[in-house]
């Protein structure tokens, strides 16, 4: 609002000088040619009033006259620049839904896939790093639920650390069905495969059931429930929590 108020004052400002500049150089012109308008009066044989107006009229513009006339007309100039709009920037088109989709499959290749010189151990120090700062505060929220629901369920340190080595289990099982997906391409940074990834997605759900089970052999029924009731979920701690780096980098990008 205050900038508005600004730019609003400044072309104001700039109108009111350029309307003054105007109306100086149209007192400047009639007084020339009033000056003019006399020296053909008083000149030797000279013809009436009307026919010296006229010759006035008709002429050039006398040195006296040119000059104020011409720097104000390069002033009235200047000020219709600064007063004048931008003249606005080609509209381009907005990016549609499709386009859109595009580019970011594109950038998920660039940023996930793999060169082709691109060594495993280059990848790795790539990508791994990424991936360890995106991961970073998701894995410290889940982590700071799940002391707070074992406490709120009563669970002893013995049986953390007993879920704790089921849970290393489901790790693993885990990376390695993973690492299989993405050499069968299930997954792939360089195509979208949505059959490939339903197809992954059932499989994690049987890795979680498995993991759900056997912590259920640990916890007793009411714990597992306050854990719940608290607003816990193992499938969400096991998903942020897996050791995501440990996966083996895709293989190069496929020739076009």
């Amino acid at each position: 609002m205050a900038s508005s108020r600004i730019r609003w004052s400044v072309t104001w400002a700039a109108s009111a000088a350029l309307l003054a500049a105007l109306a100086a150089w149209l007192y400047l012109d009639n007084r020339a040619l009033r000056a003019r308008l006399a020296e053909v009066s008083r000149a030797p044989g000279a013809a009436s009033e009307t026919t010296a107006a006229a010759a006035v009229t008709t002429g050039a513009p006398t040195p006296d006259a040119r000059s104020p006339r011409r720097g104000l007309l390069a002033l009235g100039e200047a000020l219709s620049r600064v007063t004048r709009r931008p003249e606005p920037a080609p509209a381009t088109p907005p990016e549609g839904r499709m386009e859109r989709r595009s580019r970011r499959s594109a950038e998920v290749a660039a940023l996930l896939g793999r060169a082709a010189d691109e060594s495993e151990e280059d990848y790795r120090a790539r990508v791994v790093p990424i991936l360890s700062g995106v991961l970073e505060r998701p894995r410290e929220r889940v982590l700071e639920m799940r002391r707070e629901a074992e406490a709120q369920a009563g669970v002893s340190p013995e049986q953390s650390a007993k879920v704790d080595a089921a849970l290393g289990a489901a790790y693993d099982e885990l990376l390695a069905y993973t690492d299989a997906a993405i050499e069968a391409g299930q997954l792939s940074p360089y195509q979208r495969n949505v059959a490939g990834m339903l197809e992954y997605a059932g499989g994690l759900g049987g890795i979680l059931g498995g993991a759900e089970a056997k912590i259920g052999t640990i916890l007793a029924p009411e714990q597992a429930q306050a854990m719940y009731d608290a607003g816990f979920e193992w499938g969400e701690f096991l998903g942020v929590s897996a050791p995501w780096e440990r996966l083996k980098p895709p293989p190069p990008a496929p020739a076009p």
